[in-house]
Parts: C-alpha cells; sequence; structure tokens
C-alpha cells in the first residue's frame, strides 16, 4: 500500500446537504491512475443520497457520479477537479 500524504480536508453543510472534500498524496499512482493523487469529492444529502461525487480507485482509475450515473473523468490538476466539482453541485443547487 502507497504511503500516504493528507493535503485537503474538509467537511461542511451546504444547501441541507454534506458536501466533503478529501484529497492525499501517495509516493506512487494508483493503478489506472496517471497521477499521485487518492481523492474523494462527495456531495449528498442527510440519509445517504449521493447526488455529484467524483473519485478514483484502484483498476477504476479517475470517474465521477452524477446523479446516479457514472463516467470516466479526465484529471488535470487539483484546482480543475475543486472547479468541475463546485460547478456540477452549483447546477444542481
Amino acid at each position: 500500500m502507497p504511503k500516504a500524504q493528507l493535503l485537503i480536508r474538509v467537511k461542511e453543510s451546504i444547501s441541507g446537504g454534506i458536501r466533503e472534500v478529501v484529497i492525499w498524496l501517495l509516493d506512487a499512482p494508483l493503478p489506472g491512475c496517471n497521477h499521485r493523487l487518492k481523492y474523494r469529492l462527495y456531495y449528498g444529502m442527510l440519509g445517504g443520497q449521493c447526488l455529484v461525487r467524483y473519485d478514483n480507485e484502484r483498476g477504476k482509475g479517475d470517474h465521477r457520479h452524477v446523479m446516479g450515473k457514472e463516467e470516466s473523468y479526465s484529471f488535470t490538476t487539483v484546482e480543475n477537479l475543486l472547479s468541475d466539482f463546485d460547478n456540477d453541485l452549483r447546477r444542481l443547487l
């Protein structure tokens, strides 16, 4: 298992739901990714309904879930990741 350094962890209540951003820097990329970040960006309602989630997982790579639909995501930078996530949130809220 690669070593990890926590870069960002934020959890807040927004518009009746929970917005959570967690980003780790790994010592090596996960299989399926070409960068050294492990991330989970989530917005969902209390009770567990996920509306938007961006994440990457071993072997599956970068992807996002928006209103129950999953699609691949082309990661470029942390700044773009945060911007894309927040833009999806604005469209839903």
